[in-house]
């Protein structure tokens, strides 16, 4: 099923797909994604079949900040603003998340979305994250619109919401490690800018 972003329809039939366990090809803060709702085994598990036979764990969109504490982490609150400059952080788990999201991983990947993007407001009715990785067979270019994404998954997506052609770049990902940040992956925000913002933070004491 297709659906134009700009339907008046579409985000309550995004939202139901995601709760009913379906995924969804739609807009995040980047480029196109594969969406599953995470409290959804079945959906992920769905999702790793079409999207990544290797098993290396999704990222996770969240909607508002405090979605992240539906995670245990091992950091101190102030780490969590670095999740302000929507960019994809990797934090330590301090106990033991579910295996389908985290692969047998100590670590899980978060980011958030900013405010205005369509995806936004929908998972905050959620009541719950996605796990949202690019949408394209892995290894494979990014679909870029709605047309190349069903070439890489026809029916295996159940609902694809037709934004028009987004060309631009995935997230930067940076890893959490004690009070330290290491960067992974740039994309769209330098690794430099996340650095300098990142000091501030330790700078403010904040982590008393």
């Amino acid at each position: 099923m297709i659906v134009k972003a700009d339907d008046p329809k579409a985000k309550d039939l995004i939202l139901s797909f995601l709760r009913d366990g379906k995924i969804v090809f739609a807009p995040t803060d980047t480029i196109y994604g594969l969406l599953a709702r995470a409290g959804s085994k079945e959906a992920v598990e769905r999702l790793y079949n079409i999207r990544r036979p290797s098993g290396k764990p999704f990222l996770v969109l969240l909607g508002d900040k405090s979605q992240a504490y539906l995670f245990d982490l091992l950091i101190k609150p102030w780490q969590l603003d670095i999740l302000d400059l929507h960019v994809t952080v990797v934090f330590q788990k301090r106990t033991s998340l579910p295996l389908y999201l985290t692969r047998g991983r100590k670590s899980i990947g978060l980011r958030l979305l900013k405010e205005g993007v369509f995806l936004k407001d929908i998972l905050i009715r959620l009541g719950d994250v996605v796990v949202a990785p690019s949408a394209n067979p892995e290894g494979q270019k990014p679909a870029s619109c709605v047309e190349e994404a069903m070439e890489y998954f026809g029916d295996s997506v159940d609902l694809y919401v037709d934004a028009g052609r987004l060309e631009g770049k995935p997230s930067t990902v940076v890893r959490v490690v004690g009070n330290g940040i290491r960067p992974i992956r740039e994309g769209n925000v330098p690794f430099e800018h996340i650095l300098n913002f990142w000091k501030k933070l330790k700078g403010g004491k904040k982590n008393g």
